[in-house]
């Protein structure tokens, strides 16, 4: 079985991008074994909290 990419998006609530980009690098390591090496982040964008789907980032979001 070879490596490919497979595109995705994922919805993590942060303070900033940085901070996101480490969220979505940790989850990805501990849910699929995969190295931060193996990770290419191509965007991080912030999305108005109307658009939300995650029902976790939407408590998170509605809590703070």
């Amino acid at each position: 079985m070879g490596r490919s990419f497979q595109a995705f998006t994922k919805e993590v609530a942060a303070k900033d991008e940085e901070e996101a980009v480490e969220r979505v690098v940790s989850i990805l390591g501990s849910k699929h074994r995969t190295r931060r090496k193996d990770i290419k982040i191509e965007q991080v964008a912030e999305i108005p909290s109307e658009e939300v789907v995650d029902p976790v980032v939407n408590y998170l979001l509605r809590m703070g």
